[in-house]
């Protein structure tokens, strides 16, 4: 198989894929492939890859395992780093050629702050995004699922809401408990502005003592987690993706205009 030329490759930077036609020419489609080698880097290096489908742009993120902050994880973790993740975001609402976000969870939490940085970025957006849980959506992991416009969970997949915990050196003031207690708020006012669920009855599943054996809170799983109005929709990849595309056809003929969630909240 021949090998791509240094040029062809510097040609491809900037540019964007098109469906293969039969009559397209073999070689040509080798080079325009979405699985070529740069797009493999920007897999391993970033857990993102930009996918075309007829006139649209979309950039598919992976958040997985723990969400790194400010102190670096043992290299046995699977982490996402918030600051390969903000900044690439920023990239995906300022590029025009990109026309959305499709945000792929998979993660059991981390760094309170660093996954509020992420998740105030992604609902700050202007551009359609949708988000799907994947086998968990725990913890932090919540205001990141919730702040895509869009939501979806798998039917499989569940979410453990708990109270803010830390470890290290604790000191036992009151004023550490306050601390623990703004935390917990900032929390939750975000997923209650950014979904479906109530303030109160957050709380209630945060605070649950009946549910987990050596901690406090609520697990929920895919239609649980729906029924609470935590998340949008039950569903597959195939769903978000549609329901991504029919977002962006919308904002499309909508001039690109700034748009409200369309969360069940709103309806209420």
């Amino acid at each position: 198989m021949p090998q791509k030329s240094k040029n062809s490759k510097s040609e491809k930077k900037g540019s964007f894929v098109k469906n293969p036609g039969s009559d397209d020419n073999p070689q040509k489609l080798e080079n325009d492939s979405p699985i070529n080698e740069e797009h493999t880097d920007q897999i391993s290096e970033t857990g993102s890859v930009l996918t075309a489908h007829k006139d649209s742009i979309i950039h598919c993120l992976t958040i997985i395992g723990q969400i790194e902050g400010h102190y670096i994880l043992s290299q046995q973790n699977k982490t996402t780093k918030y600051e390969h993740v903000i900044p690439l975001l920023v990239s995906i609402e300022e590029d025009e050629r990109i026309d959305g976000l499709l945000i792929l969870l998979n993660t059991v939490g981390g760094d309170v702050e660093a996954g509020l940085a992420i998740a105030e970025v992604i609902s700050g957006m202007k551009k359609p995004s949708v988000s799907i849980v994947l086998g968990g959506g725990h913890s932090i992991g919540i205001p990141l699922a919730v702040a895509a416009k869009k939501s979806f969970i798998a039917k499989s997949a569940s979410m453990t809401v708990h109270p803010v915990r830390t470890t290290g050196l604790t000191l036992g003031v009151p004023q550490t408990f306050e601390y623990f207690q703004r935390m917990q708020d900032r929390i939750t006012t975000f997923v209650a502005e950014n979904s479906g669920i109530t303030k109160e009855r957050y709380n209630e599943l945060v605070l649950n003592t009946g549910e987990l054996v050596m901690d406090i809170g609520t697990i929920l799983e895919g239609e649980e987690a729906v029924e609470e109005g935590l998340i949008d929709s039950v569903g597959t990849v195939s769903d978000a993706i549609d329901a991504l595309y029919d977002m962006i056809k919308k904002y499309k003929s909508g001039g690109k205009k700034s748009r409200s969630k369309a969360k069940s909240k709103k309806s209420q």
